[in-house]
Formats: structure tokens, sequence, C-alpha cells
């Protein structure tokens, strides 16, 4: 079978390559289709709990989306007039984009404070500065330590002030989104059905060519907003923050390094094949299939719209490595062949490659995906899809490089070359010998290295700092770092409180009682280093003690002013804080990534048990938006993806005994590969590099590296094993693959360290990592894996397949 296969290649070579320029043209055009995603809800499990109950509350408080524009003055003069000339310019120019509701200022907000008493006739504009137009000094009293606006609006140095832009929902959509969380808050409750989850469907359908707009209008409003205050940065330094400005500087991060370092480690793949192999062809080759394979993949995942993520953004990266793996295998066999017979025609020489390959790369194939199985255990749908994409894509690089090589080298001539380089032969020779002469000396290492990389999984740790994905040289990691050091934090935190039923009074708004509670709450927050602004219902009460000349105003006092101000001041101020119909009242911060050793796993557990000591029942409040779910899918992702490498590396064991049919070999080549992935996971908790969103997935990646080269090699060793004599196996094994393993390891190494030079901080874990997976594949195949062959397969008892 596999021989017909080879020869319908071979002599249908135009037929086959005429099929591949039209798969090509097709993919081209779905190419078009592929998207990344950097939101927040890629991240998210199907129908996650926490997920649909930040929805729920967003839809209750409904709090706008806004961007922050940080202002801070060279000169140091915050409260000036030359500083207020250019906050109300800059203002006025946010203000003419399309979708901009307003844009507050510390020169329009209400300065309440100034008032002598909340009259319920008050017309909260008059009290702003663009209607008073107040002294710098008479601003920088009102704004010192203001219960509202201090971390908000004005640091609290008072040396920056930030501009809010809020925008304009779009309405279609939000009616949407409102009847999506309608049906999805259902599985607070229970399990949604059939016709419910089909019904959600349909609608985020509808919703998803307005969100894809809505996206390309944010991209263009950021831009829009970096040009606008260009002209105004030689007066100050100026930072912008915000979820969607986070997602868009990410997808700008990971689209110019797709670009220049894809380019960079395509040249340097490019020089580093001629350096090993000195021939034209054995450049071009690899390249067009590792262009095809990507092409190709990418059209799929366009066509079944598989986005890629922040998880999955290198998932291009890991197929290139796949794929070249494939190739460099086969040419290696390729050009050994043509080497040992001087007179095979080009035909015959390619006929038997495919034929002495096939099976080793489909075998190589199957394992690899398994490692990459791993994901799909994971429970959320971003590393599930990280997982099937990964799949799909080591299907396609099989695929294409197993056909595409035979048919376009069988156009060409026979053109005989020396197979191996005098390093490459010396190198391998050492290699050879090493293994032959200390096979103790070897086992002993082996096990000190797991014993030292086992404890350091014991310190792994599960982290995610947004802050950390960026260097510090980097405009981006300034703006995120501003913003979170002096506006109150990045990631956002709510605590909603359900007022208990026995305080619940229909003559008061709300009761002495709930207030005191409230206090003490929001005094626990704000007393943790890592809790930024912290703002309430309690700032509006502060606020109110202020006008009142320092004194609190009673429960009954609190209920008159709120019934008798103006509805839309009331909203205003109080709004976002406080539902009168759910009877819930919501608590915002944002967390300070920028926090030196900060444990957000600890800092929950601690403030969970704070709230218990103060008397707060579980049930009385829930703690909802980006910082929880995060740290929700953190722990997931740690549970999934560590937890399960036992049955993952069961799996990947019976797989091998399918291939080999021998529960001694398949036990035999797994540990190479249990090793390699204890390693790089120990390393990174000797080093202290955290498992976050971006570097959790890094031990499936490992396990899918490692295992292809383990593959290659024992299948080549069982193979010639049937020649006799164990050693002289051993030796004619590391004079075939020994080459190819050689070759990939170098060029998918050099290639890929060049990542290091990379802004972003995680494409930088994961060239190094890749490069220490690879180096560490090679050693354990070319040290461990040969020495536990020579000594539990022997000859009369080896057998495999066909």
């Amino acid at each position: 079978m596999i021989k017909s296969l080879a020869n319908f290649i071979i002599s249908h070579a135009k037929l086959v390559l005429l099929m591949f320029a039209v798969v090509t043209g097709i993919s081209i055009w779905a190419a078009q289709a592929f998207k990344i995603d950097a939101s927040a809800e890629t991240l998210l499990t199907k129908n996650n709990k926490l997920y649909v109950q930040s929805q729920v509350m967003g839809k209750r408080f409904s709090p706008q989306e806004f961007i922050l524009v940080a202002y801070e003055p060279t000169n140091h003069e915050l409260f000036s007039q030359q500083s207020f000339n250019d906050i109300e310019n800059i203002s006025a120019e946010f203000s003419k984009l399309s979708r901009v509701s307003a844009v507050t200022n510390i020169l329009n907000v209400p300065l309440l404070s100034l008032t002598s008493s909340l009259d319920p006739n008050l017309d909260p504009d008059e009290l702003s500065w663009q209607s008073q137009q107040y002294s710098p000094e008479k601003m920088q009293s009102v704004f010192k330590d203001h219960p509202l606006f201090t971390d908000l609006l004005v640091n609290g140095k008072q040396t920056a002030t930030a501009m809010q832009i809020l925008f304009e929902p779009n309405q279609q959509l939000q009616k949407i989104e409102n009847q999506i969380i309608d049906i999805q808050q259902k599985i607070l409750e229970g399990e949604l059905t059939a016709a419910e989850q089909q019904q959600i469907e349909k609608l985020q359908a509808q919703a998803e060519p307005i969100k894809a707009e809505l996206t390309i209008t944010r991209q263009q409003e950021i831009h829009k907003i970096y040009q606008i205050i260009s002209p105004y940065e030689t007066n100050a330094n100026m930072y912008l923050g915000g979820a969607y400005v986070l997602s868009q500087q990410m997808i700008d991060i990971i689209q110019s390094d797709l670009l220049i370092f894809g380019s960079a480690i395509g040249l340097a793949i490019c020089l580093l094949l001629f350096i090993l192999f000195r021939k034209i062809r054995w450049v071009v080759l690899p390249l067009v299939c590792c262009a095809l394979s990507v092409l190709i993949t990418v059209g799929i995942f366009g066509l079944l719209d598989l986005r890629a993520t922040v998880i999955s953004s290198n998932f291009i990266a890991l197929q290139l490595i796949l794929t070249l793996a494939v190739v460099v295998h086969l040419i290696v066999e390729f050009r050994q062949l043509e080497a040992q017979d001087k007179n095979a025609d080009q035909v015959s020489l390619l006929r038997q490659t495919f034929c002495n390959k096939f099976s080793p790369c489909i075998y190589a194939g199957l394992t690899t995906s398994v490692g990459f199985a791993s994901l799909l255990f994971s429970g959320l749908q971003p590393v599930v899809s990280f997982g099937w994409m990964m799949i799909v894509a080591m299907a396609v690089s099989i695929a294409v490089s197993l056909v595409l090589f035979p048919a376009i080298l069988s156009l060409l001539k026979r053109n005989d070359e020396s197979y191996s380089s005098r390093a490459s032969q010396w190198l391998i020779n050492k290699l050879c010998n090493f293994t032959n002469q200390f096979p103790t000396l070897i086992i002993i290492f082996t096990l000190i290295v797991g014993g030292v990389s086992f404890g350091g999984i014991l310190k792994l740790d599960v982290e995610n700092s947004f802050l950390n994905y960026f260097k510090d040289s980097t405009q981006v990691r300034k703006e995120l770092d501003f913003i979170d050091r002096e506006f109150g934090g990045s990631t956002p935190l709510d605590l909603v409180y359900s007022i208990p039923v026995s305080e619940q009074k229909p003559d008061l708004v709300m009761s002495a009682n709930t207030v005191q509670m409230l206090q003490k709450i929001q005094f626990v927050m704000a007393e943790y280093e890592a809790t930024g602004n912290v703002t309430s219902v309690v700032n509006f009460t502060e606020l109110a003690k202020q006008i009142n000349q320092g004194k609190p105003l009673t429960e009954y006092e609190l209920t008159v002013i709120y019934r008798l101000l103006d509805s839309s001041l009331t909203e205003q101020l109080l709004g976002a804080y406080f539902d009168p119909d759910s009877q819930q009242l919501r608590i915002s911060t944002r967390i300070k990534d920028s926090t030196e050793n900060f444990n957000r796993a600890e800092f929950l557990k601690t403030f969970k048990a704070d709230l218990a000591t103060l008397g707060v029942t579980t049930e009385s409040y829930s703690l909802t938006n980006l910082f929880v779910m995060y740290q929700d899918i953190l722990q997931r992702l740690f549970t999934s993806q560590i937890m399960t490498l036992g049955l993952v590396y069961i799996a990947l064991t019976l797989v091998l005994f399918a291939i080999f049919r021998s529960i001694k070999v398949a036990l035999i080549s797994v540990i190479p590969n249990i090793l390699t992935t204890l390693i790089i996971l120990g390393v990174m908790g000797w080093l202290g590099i955290a498992l976050d969103l971006m570097t959790i997935t890094i031990a499936a990646i490992a396990m899918g590296i490692a295992v292809d080269d383990t593959i290659h090699f024992v299948h080549r060793y069982l193979e010639e094993l049937k020649k006799g004599g164990n050693t002289q196996a051993i030796k004619r094994t590391f004079d075939s693959v020994g080459y190819a393993l050689l070759y990939t390891t170098t060029i998918i190494a050099m290639g890929f360290s060049l990542l290091s030079f990379s802004d972003f901080v995680p494409s930088i874990l994961f060239g190094l990592l890749t490069c220490l997976a690879m180096l560490l594949a090679l050693i354990t195949d070319t040290t461990l894996l040969p020495v536990l062959l020579h000594k539990f397969v022997k000859s009369r008892k080896t057998d495999i397949s066909k």
C-alpha cells in the first residue's frame, strides 16, 4: 500500500502539484477570514459562570465603555492655565469622535464639595471649572484627597490627571447581548436546555458581524486618539489605558512579531539549511512545504472560524517546527540512500525514501498529536481550540510534506553529493561513543536531573500580570505601568453586596447598618497594597459628609437627598454602584498589577477570610469582573495541564504500544518525553517563571516536540536490530536518523532563539523554552534512549509491524 501510494505520487507528480495549486488558491481566499482575537471572551469557557455573573452585573449597573488618557505635565505644574488649556483642547478633539458620548475631566466634573448643601434644585454643571473658571489654586485645593476623584481623575501626588473618554454603546449590539445575558444567567441556577443553547448561538451569530465592525472602529479610534495627543507631548507625557487599548496593543505586537520575527526566523532557517546541505534545492523545498502547510492550515481555520488568541498565537511557529522536522528527516534519508547507491535513479530513490519514512512520520504525527491532546482536558474553550488547532496543523504538515516532497523532487534530476559534513560526523560519532561507553553515568545523571527538576516543579507558581507581558523599555509597558501606579490599578475587581432582607426598608434607600457594613467592606478592600482606587456609594456619603460641614448623613437624610436630587445627577453619582430594584450595591476596585511579589490566589483567599471576619456571609456577596475570571482560568489551566500530565503519559504509552506492539519498547520510548517535560517545568520553577496564560501550555508543546525525535530513533533502531547486534544497531541508527535529529535541532533552536529580541515577553519565553525543549529532546534521545534500548531491547526479542 505504501509503495503504491509512492508510485502514484511520483508518476502523477504534475497532477499532484496542480491539485496543490488549487488547494493553495482556495486557502489564500479562506485565509482572509482568519482572525486574531485578544478579547477577554476568548479566554473563557463556554457558559462560564463567573463570566455570566460579571455580564449580569455589568448589565445591572451599566458601567460605560471607556478609554483613559493620562496627562502628566513635564513642568510638574498640573494646576496651571497651560495644563487647563491643553486638557480643554484635547477633550474637545476627543469629543469629535463619532462614538464618544462624553469626555470627563477635571474641568467639567461637578465639584459638589464647593456647595454648602445638596439642594434638590442644584444644577451640577454650574459647579465646574468650565462654568466658574476657578483659579488653579482653588482647583488644587478641591482635588486634594477628594473622595470621588482622587486616583480616578487626579493621582494622589497631584502631578497628573486623567481624561475619561466615554463611548456610546451600539444599541443593536446591546439589545442582542442583553438577550444573551437573560438566557445565560439561567446557568447560575442550573443548566441550559438545548433550545436555549441554540437560541444563544443564533443571537451570537447575529452579534458577530456587529462586533467585527466595532472592533475595527475601536482600532481606528485608538489610532486617532494617539494622533490627537501627539502635538501635546511637548508639554506633557501622555499615557493610554483601558481594556480595549490593552487588547489592541497585544494584537499589534503579535502581528508585528509575526511579520518581523517570522521573516527573521525564515531567513535564519534558509541560511542554516544552506550551510548544512549546501544545495539550493534543500533550502527551497523545506520552505515550500512549510509555507504551504501554514497557508492551508490558516485557510482551514478561516473556514472553521478558529481564531488565534493570546494562548494560541504561536501556532504558526509551532507548525513550522513540526513541518521542518518532517522535511529534514526526508532530506537526510534521501541523501543517505543517494550516497549508498550511486546507480539508482531519482524515482527509485524517492520511492525508497517514501517507503522508509512514511511509517515513522505517521507515527510521529500521531504521538505528537497525543501530546497536544493534553490541551483538550483543560475544559477551557480557547485551550481546547488550541489543542485542536495543533492536531489539525500536525495532520496538514505530515500530509503536505509526505506528498509534496516526492512530487517536486521527482521533477528534478539526481544530484550526487556528500550527505554529511565533517563537523556533523564528528559530533554524531562522539555522541554514539559516549552513549556506548558511559551508560551507567547517563542513568545516574538522568536520575539527578530528574530529581532536581521535580524540586523545581514544586516551586512553580500560577500568576498572570499583563504588565509583565511587555519589556520595561517599551512604550506599552510605560503606559500600562503609569496608569496602574498613578490611577488606581489595571485589572478590575468588583464586589456586589446584596442588602439583607432584614435591612431592606421601604421608607429608606438604605439603612445605617447597610452603609456601615459597606464602609467596613470598602475599608478592608482598600487596606491591601495591591488594590488601587476603590469606589462605591461610600464615596458619595463621604462627599456628602464634606458638604454637610463634616457631619455624616443620617439614613433619613440620605434617603431624602437621593429622592429629591435630579435623576440624572443621581444616576451620574450612584447609578453604577446602587441598583434599587435588586437591592444590590457594587464596590469597584482595580488591582495594581505592578505590585511586587503579589500572589493573586493568596489575595483572594485572605480577602474572603477578612470578609467572613466582618460577618459578611458568602451568600450575601459575589466577586466579579476580569480579575476573578482570569484567576479562575489560571487555576483551571494549572489543574488541567499539570495535574493531568500523568493521564497524558499513559495515553502516549498506549499509543506507542499500539505502534510498536511491545509494552517494553513503549515504556522505554515514553521515558525521554517525561524527562523533557519535567526538566522544562523544573527550569521554569527554579528560574521563577510563573505559569500564566501564555506559558501554561509549554508542557504540551515540549511533549509534542520531544516525541517526534523519539519515534524516528526507536523506529530506525528496531529496523536496524533485525540485522543483528545491539551495539551495531545503535551505531547504524546514529549514522542515519542521528543527522536528522541534529540538523532539525540546530535549525529550529538557532532560528527561534531570535525571538529573544522581541518586546513581547511571552514571545521571548516561547522562543527560549522552545529552544530548550529541542535541545533536551536531542540530548535525551541520543543518550538516555539508546542506553535503555541497548539494555532492554535485544535483537532476538524485537518485532515491529510493517
